[in-house]
């Protein structure tokens, strides 16, 4: 099981220092590290090369792009110094991964087959406590509540999750790239197929920053890209029909595994 971790970056060299020192310190280490330069004019991808990471560069400003790029990067073995790759781990370089997070995720995918997405919740550090509280609990809550009531299954989270680099080619096509201020993990759950089993685990938790919840103009900038993300892919009324598919699908699987089977 080869395990890559995809890290985009734009100007946050002490940021991707710390992540980069957290990936190090896990009990199974990366197999892979890339790191994607969003156009940044600071030292992170000298930080990046001096922990041994692979730096890609992404000229088109925004998270889905660079997204996008590291997969691609780790998919295509034609153009690839990293063929091979078995999973695609995705995290932010606010993200401060536990010892154990990666032999972890590694575990839930060699364990399940059929297991394409792995997601779990933010652990928010830094700020004030109540802002904390209030991220984790109305801020993703709301997220992962609300998203897995529309699409039928629980959303990736971009600082925490993971899908199997087999599923990549059929997740791409249809990505919103030519659209700017698009969240990647949500845009990536909407190509979400029928029968593609997504798991969230909460137990899987990953420690990322506050600094969201610093300014209300910061906020409200992700919570309208938020709302953006879904406008974009839910125009033509499709979503409900696209839902219906997927809880549909769950459930054949469901009855086919027999009583003991959990739904994804």
């Amino acid at each position: 099981m080869c395990v890559a971790v995809v890290i985009p970056v734009l100007d946050d060299a002490d940021m991707l220092r710390a992540c980069l020192a957290a990936l190090a310190r896990q009990t199974r280490p990366p197999d892979r590290i890339v790191v994607v330069d969003n156009g940044s004019v600071d030292e992170s991808a000298a930080v990046a090369r001096a922990a041994g990471a692979v730096v890609v560069h992404e000229p088109r400003r925004g998270i889905l792009p660079a997204t996008v790029r590291g997969f691609d990067a780790l998919d295509d073995p034609r153009g690839s110094p990293l063929p091979g790759v078995d999973v695609l781990a995705r995290i932010d370089a606010d993200s401060r991964p536990d010892p154990d997070w990666l032999a972890r995720v590694a575990t839930a995918f060699a364990d399940d087959p059929e297991l394409v997405g792995l997601t779990g919740p933010g652990r928010f550090y830094g700020g004030r406590r109540i802002a904390r509280v209030l991220g984790e609990r109305l801020y993703l809550g709301g997220y992962f509540w609300s998203m897995g009531l529309l699409l039928g299954h629980p959303p990736l989270f971009g600082s925490n999750s993971a899908v199997r680099a087999a599923a990549w080619p059929l997740l791409r096509p249809g990505l919103h790239l030519d659209i700017t201020g698009v969240h990647d993990d949500l845009d990536i759950s909407f190509r979400i197929r029928p029968g593609m089993r997504i798991r969230f685990d909460p137990t899987l938790a990953m420690p990322i920053s506050a600094r969201p919840f610093a300014s209300v103009r910061g906020l409200a900038r992700r919570v309208g890209w938020g709302f953006g993300t879904i406008w974009v892919n839910v125009r033509g009324g499709r979503v409900l029909r696209r839902r219906a598919a997927i809880v549909a699908a769950r459930n054949r699987t469901c009855a086919d595994r027999g009583p003991r089977s959990t739904s994804p």
